[in-house]
């Protein structure tokens, strides 16, 4: 019974765990990797198409990203998550395939006038659609048989609509029994519309995230009343639009809840029919699902609401826009309007047309309300850029740039330590992901300090035996030369497919022994000719 970590080891993204026993490969999540690259995430130390299944976690990308390149691989296994999961995953993972296929596309016009070898994307549409039918929603707090010697059961994270922890009680072919608990990403509570996370009372071993665990929150304002000073200012008093880059899934619903404040507990008297306009299709997609998950996952207050007859997220004067010609007609309206775009940190979608259509009015603000990372848009329009290139044009900075601080869907480390402190018996050890290269060693330490836990952040690569506690192998603490990006993936994508279409052929092959020598042969004669036409 080894665990195996391979990603979001030292690092914050690309989470993905490997767990084998008896002859049973599992993965707890299988996310992209966004952003700097301090290590080389490892490969899946088995084939795709042995892997029997996936444990997700929630939605994001940096959990569930990699998953159609999986079945790419030759993954058809079952991936189990919960309701929610399951329903936002149906979007994100097939609008990930149509920003890799378009990001390709675009590539391609200009390698094909350099001259330069096709870009080929990572995975495409067909990839997502197929791998979609390999889930398994499930509820939570429901203890789930999965096959001999493996049960699983979800609780809510309070991170994001259908995040989770999960609890995993794994036995051995030798009887050894194990439990496991994989915090996923743990929210900090009290957030707009979603439950507190919940905790989990004992387990072996505890993987668990870190993301803040070097960090308190700041005390949160009124976010309502913060949002309503900033829209007075701008639509009231300077007649501009108020532009928020906000992800599409999470962050949009959390600012209609504020906004649907605003308007109901009249917050902003002045102004209160001020237009709002979604302009994202993944994020009306979302928000569909926010409103039909609304006992699986809604919090209390939310929940009240919706027994008076009240969407929590729907007011007068929201419009949403869904096609091409429906966003660009946002700029064709003169009327001072919030206009909440993805993607959060401006690198793509189509918040870029609306900051080149308002980043150079005087009257205009751009509110940002999630973090931005190094080397991004958002970053530099933070951080006083003055001028910025927008597709071919520079345009100059004459907006107000706004930041509301404090709306985080991470717990702090005191959350944190709340969170690891609700084991009733100490755990054997606690495996510290999810953070920082220095963050992950320095909230082990707080573990082991405050908790007395052992506690040990991995690196990619680590692999622990779970019947005795023991580490048997060592991953690379090499750090990456350069970052791997999903361009220089994509263009050995094809040789790749080959590679794990032969994989996969082996093992089709092991799993044929038994069968009629007459199907055998015809097996046999079958590859042969497939062999015949391509040795070259």
């Amino acid at each position: 019974m080894v665990l195996e970590f391979l990603g979001a080891a030292h690092e914050v993204t690309g989470s993905c765990h490997y767990l084998s026993f008896g002859d049973k490969h599992i993965l707890v999540d299988c996310g992209m990797e966004q952003g700097p690259d301090l290590y080389t995430n490892q490969e899946i130390p088995v084939n795709a198409a042995m892997i029997d299944y996936v444990f997700v976690t929630h939605a994001h990308i940096d959990h569930s990203g990699l998953l159609p390149l999986l079945y790419n691989h030759g993954f058809r296994g079952k991936i189990y998550c919960t309701l929610a999961t399951n329903e936002l995953c149906n979007i994100m993972l097939k609008d990930s395939a149509h920003i890799q296929m378009f990001e390709a596309e675009w590539r391609n016009r200009k390698a094909k006038r350099a001259g330069k070898p096709e870009v080929v994307p990572l995975y495409d549409m067909n990839d997502a659609m197929s791998v979609l039918s390999h889930f398994v929603p499930c509820d939570y707090q429901k203890k789930i048989k999965v096959c001999d010697g493996l049960e699983i059961r979800f609780v809510d994270a309070g991170h994001l609509l259908g995040s989770s922890s999960i609890e995993m009680w794994v036995r051995d072919d030798d009887g050894t029994e194990v439990k496991l608990a994989f915090s996923g990403d743990i929210g900090p509570g009290n957030r707009p519309l979603i439950k507190d996370p919940e905790y989990i009372k004992d387990a072996d071993y505890v993987i668990m995230e870190s993301t803040y665990g070097d960090r308190k929150h700041n005390t949160p304002p009124d976010f309502a009343i913060a949002l309503a000073k900033v829209i007075k200012e701008t639509l009231y008093e300077r007649g501009g639009n108020l532009v928020v880059p906000a992800f599409s899934v999470g962050r949009t619903q959390e600012m209609l809840y504020f906004i649907r404040r605003i308007k109901s507990e009249h917050l902003l008297p002045e102004f209160e029919n001020f237009e709002v306009y979604i302009d994202s299709p993944l994020a009306v997609e979302a928000t569909s699902i926010f409103n039909k998950s609304v006992e699986e996952c809604f919090d209390e207050d939310a929940r009240a609401l919706v027994q008076q007859g009240i969407n929590p997220i729907g007011f007068p004067g929201l419009k949403m826009a869904i096609t091409s010609d429906e966003s660009k007609m946002i700029n064709f309206n003169d009327n001072p309007k919030v206009i909440i775009s993805a993607s959060g940190m401006c690198e793509a979608g189509r918040i870029r047309h609306h900051l080149k259509h308002n980043l150079w009015r005087k009257d205009s603000t751009i509110l940002f309300v999630g973090y931005q990372v190094p080397g991004t848009l958002g970053f530099s329009l933070l951080n006083g850029a003055k001028e910025v290139r927008l597709f071919g044009e520079t345009i100059e900075v004459a907006a107000r740039i706004e930041n509301l601080p404090g709306i985080s869907g991470h717990a702090d480390v005191e959350q944190l330590t709340k969170w690891a402190a609700a084991f009733e018996n100490k755990p054997k050890k606690v495996f510290v992901v999810h953070g920082e290269d220095k963050v992950t060693e320095q909230f082990a330490d707080h573990l082991k300090d405050t908790l007395g836990y052992e506690a040990y952040a991995p690196f990619p690569g680590d692999a622990f035996d779970l019947a005795t506690g023991e580490q048997v192998r060592e991953g690379s603490r090499e750090r990456a030369e350069k970052k791997i990006t999903e361009k220089s993936r994509a263009s050995s994508n094809v040789f790749a497919r080959l590679l794990a279409a032969g994989q996969r052929l082996l093992t089709v092959i092991n799993k044929c022994e038994g069968m009629p020598n007459k199907e055998l042969g015809k097996f046999a004669d079958q590859i042969n000719a497939l062999c015949n036409k391509w040795d070259r």
